[in-house]
């Protein structure tokens, strides 16, 4: 279950301010609750995206924003929360950026600002084992479970399934493995990793490409900080890290040919070239 209030300090090696408190541009000039400290809220239970593993926060993107950041001198604390809660807690500085695979849709904009997308993704859908759903044109009147807030409930909703909501992927999970869901519309890499792990009571139906990016969010008029991060994320692309962390978590996972992460303006390295080319640096917690 989500850990609230849970955090960690992640230091691979990254530089910071350490005990500065400075509240001025100077010593301070992302505007940080804390300097030289990125406080980034995330999920505990979506792997590969993000999760805690032996106590650390880990994933795909979590790994990478503990890259982004390092190329701006400062260190990463992660701290559990629910994703429903997730984006009013970013605007509200309760954290200064939001890590949880957070697609870019125009609602959401009316709440935070977002970075420069980072990745993208499948809808899937996991149904129980032996169940005669094969696609999602069959979900009408079926009970169709989705984690609140996602942009999974935004296509339940936008379809018309009424979905049962729960605040988490545990949630979901449980509903399929209790027989109480008869389908769980999810992030396609969670999605499939969950039905891995459920020793055959899940299965995955069907998947299909979700319709925007995800990329990292900050509260509104954050400018100072979202364009460093998107400044970072170039450095990252650029360097092969985040070539070597889609290979990491998302191996054989095919790039759709219109997705460019970051600003477009750099060429990510093939994943073979920046996995002999790049230091491990951020993976260790994931290793």
């Amino acid at each position: 279950m989500v850990a609230v209030g849970a955090a960690l300090l992640v230091a691979g090696g990254l530089t910071a301010c350490g005990g500065d408190d400075s509240s001025g541009a100077a010593g301070n000039p992302y505007g940080l609750a804390q300097a030289g400290v990125l406080r980034a809220g995330t999920l505990t239970d979506a792997p590969p995206n993000v999760y805690l593993k032996d106590g650390k926060f880990t994933g795909f993107d979590n790994d990478l924003l503990t890259a982004v950041a390092g190329k701006l001198g400062l260190t990463v604390e992660f701290v559990g929360t629910d994703f429903s809660a997730l984006l009013s807690q970013v605007n509200n500085h309760k954290f200064d950026v939001g890590s949880s695979s957070i697609t870019i849709t125009e609602a959401r904009k009316k709440t935070v600002d977002f970075g420069n997308g980072y990745d993208f993704g499948y809808f899937g859908l996991d149904v129980p084992a032996g169940s005669p759903i094969t696609g999602f044109d069959q979900l009408a009147g079926k009970r169709v479970v989705v984690v609140q807030g996602t942009v999974q409930d935004d296509y339940a909703t936008g379809k018309q399934l009424d979905p049962v909501r729960v605040p988490d992927y545990n949630g979901a999970i449980n509903q399929l493995k209790a027989g109480t869901a008869d389908a769980w519309i999810a992030p396609a890499e969670i999605g499939e990793k969950s039905a891995a792990d459920s020793k055959g009571k899940i299965t995955v139906a069907a998947k299909q490409l979700s319709p925007a990016p995800t990329a990292y969010a900050v509260a509104k008029g954050s400018d100072k900080l979202r364009e460093a991060l998107n400044k970072g994320l170039d450095e990252v692309i650029a360097d092969g890290t985040w070539s070597r962390l889609q290979a990491q978590y998302y191996p054989g996972r095919p790039i759709p040919a219109d997705f460019t992460p970051g600003s477009g303006t750099v060429a990510a390295p093939s994943a073979s070239t920046s996995a002999s080319a790049v230091p491990s640096a951020s993976a260790s917690a994931a290793s």
